[in-house]
């Protein structure tokens, strides 16, 4: 599941598309890519068993931009400059 940069750094939600329909996720601040997330009963249906569903497995991978504009390229200097001086 792609996660955008700035939604894994600051947190926030996404929505995931499962078969029984769209799920709202809370992603915490500094979410990190690879974290895994299991989704109770909303995988796919359990053989033999009516209504019942199994666990929907979310691999959160953050998407780095590809490209940065000058200005965005400078806030992110800054912001490696904070951390610097930590």
């Amino acid at each position: 599941m792609e996660v955008d940069l700035y939604t894994a750094i600051l947190g926030g939600e996404i929505i995931v598309a499962t078969l029984t329909g769209k799920v709202k996720l809370k992603l915490a601040a500094g979410t990190q890519n690879g974290t895994k997330v299991k989704l109770k009963g909303k995988g796919f249906p359990v053989y033999d068993k009516e209504g019942i569903f199994g666990d929907l497995y979310l691999n959160y991978v953050v998407k780095i931009p590809s490209s940065l504009t000058a200005e965005e390229k400078k806030l992110f200097e800054q912001l490696a400059n904070l951390r610097n001086h930590e």
